[in-house]
């Protein structure tokens, strides 16, 4: 084991899912350092109704500090607090003062200390960075010592070197088995195909190309929609919407219907290389994974075998056709096999402690 770090961390939330779908990978990540011997404490904001729909509790394997998202005086005690870390990490998307934490965090660090930029969304930031030649944070990104992304390959590789990071290592996506496997099927969330998502504006058209329309077309299945934000959509009547899906059910939603369906937001998809959370929680979960196409889906299931690749909604519809019992039940099983021995977070765990103390001992030595 590598010295350990005390690691401050900006995020979203460790403590909900409400509305934020990264909560499962900082989880992960952030518990399979503690494994390793890491301290981090997790710095959140009091924003969106999320400490009203908390998963957990503060856990042992991290603190937690809450800070007030309606007063610049939190956010600067937060990072009062977080300046003597030995790693200061900003994840992206944490919803409020964003710039601000952007600009200081590098700021914040001791000379020996390491600055991260960790970016939960890199299509994202990248299309923003893309768009405004203006945006603060193309003279920010180049103040990190390196950025971690959970998805991206090459692409976002190359592209954040562009904008001038002066490293950029994808940090996958992953299963934490303690939390994500099989339970014994819940009627509650029966169906032939199930989805599960918020409703967000890059995810709502290909949710309809994808989900939606195979509903259209199977019309004697039944499909199950979770997620945030779906109350007013036109669905097919075969379509059951179930609203806000606690982390603690998502076993439960995976492991009951047929099939589960995955579908990439459109600016993951483009980029490819990009596995949602979803993909491991249903693989972990020993569920048969449907999901709609993208560059890179072979470095984590095999398609055909651990994994069906669907191109549109129509074919979407012709897998559930020729989908026996059976035949889910050996992929998902495969897919569970295959995301055991590759893709948990205590392999993801001990990536980043090789990057965090490698690089840290290499900082180090530059003082």
């Amino acid at each position: 084991m590598n010295e350990p770090l005390n690691i401050a961390f900006f995020g979203s939330s460790l403590l909900s899912a409400y509305w934020n779908g990264a909560a499962t990978y900082y989880r992960g990540i952030i518990r399979a350092l503690h494994s390793l011997g890491h301290h981090c404490t997790f710095y959140e904001p009091d924003a969106f109704d999320r400490h009203k729909h908390k998963d957990i509790e503060e856990p042992e394997w991290a603190k937690v500090h809450v800070y007030s998202a309606q007063s610049m005086s939190g956010v600067s005690r937060a990072m009062e607090l977080a300046r003597s870390a030995d790693v200061l990490v900003k994840a992206s998307g944490v919803g409020v003062f964003d710039q601000l934490l952007e600009r200081e965090i590098p700021l914040l660090r001791r000379n020996d200390a390491m600055a991260i930029f960790w970016d939960v969304d890199a299509p994202a930031t990248l299309d923003r960075l893309a768009r405004n030649p203006a945006d603060s944070f193309h003279s920010d990104v180049s103040k990190y010592d390196m950025v971690l992304t959970y998805g991206g390959g090459n692409p976002v590789i190359q592209a954040y070197r562009r904008a001038g990071a002066r490293e950029c290592i994808p940090v996958y996506n992953a299963l934490d088995p303690l939390t994500h496997y099989p339970v014994t099927p819940d009627p509650n969330y029966g169906a032939s195909l199930s989805f599960l998502g918020n409703r967000l504006p890059d995810r709502e058209a290909r949710v309809e190309a994808f989900f939606l329309k195979a509903a259209e077309l199977a019309k004697g299945e039944q499909f199950l929609l979770g997620g945030n934000g779906w109350e007013d959509k036109r669905m097919p009547s075969n379509v059951r919407y179930v609203g806000h899906v606690g982390t603690a059910e998502h076993n439960a939603f995976n492991c009951t219907p047929k099939a589960v369906l995955n579908v990439s937001r459109e600016s993951m998809a483009r980029y490819g290389f990009s596995p949602a959370t979803r993909v491991f929680e249903a693989a972990g979960a020993g569920a048969c994974l449907i999901t709609d196409a993208w560059e890179g889906i072979s470095m984590f299931l095999e398609p055909c075998a651990e994994v069906l690749v669907a191109q549109n909604g129509e074919e979407v519809a012709e897998h559930l056709q020729h989908l026996s019992p059976e035949r889910a039940s050996n992929i998902g099983h495969a897919a569970r096999r295959r995301v055991l021995s590759e893709h948990t977070y205590q392999h993801r765990g001990k990536q980043v402690d090789g990057i965090l103390s490698g690089r840290f001992s290499a900082v180090a030595g530059r003082y």
